[in-house]
């Protein structure tokens, strides 16, 4: 099996009012703050800082965070995650550049998997 590359290369934060995060943010953390996308605004958090995002929080995460784990395959990745008591809440999706898929641990923590193209 390949070996997965694991790294935390982003967040998400989920919010019922992500203008209202966006601004927070950007406020208090001088966080730079794309115009939204898909109901997402991408986040740029610093020099030496993790980029993410906040999202108009789906029905299957309302509230929270979510790290965004990069893999080299999404496949192989979320059928090891489901062997490992890993639940899917979403499949892979794709997007121009990456392959994107939400999961929820065996101990209820959400996470997302990136695959770039």
């Amino acid at each position: 099996m390949k070996k997965q590359n694991g790294r935390v290369v982003g967040f998400e934060m989920n919010s019922q009012e992500p203008e209202k995060a966006a601004a927070f943010y950007a406020n208090v953390f001088g966080w730079e703050v794309a115009e939204p996308k898909w109901d997402y605004w991408a986040v740029k958090t610093g020099e030496d800082g993790i980029d993410g995002g906040i999202a108009k929080g789906p029905q299957d995460y309302p509230h929270g965070i979510r790290v965004q784990i990069e893999v080299d395959s999404i496949n192989e990745t979320i059928a090891q995650a489901v062997d490992n008591g890993a639940m899917v809440v979403r499949e892979k999706m794709d997007f121009d550049t990456f392959y994107l898929a939400y999961l929820v641990d065996p101990s209820g923590v959400g996470i997302g998997l990136v695959e770039q193209k």
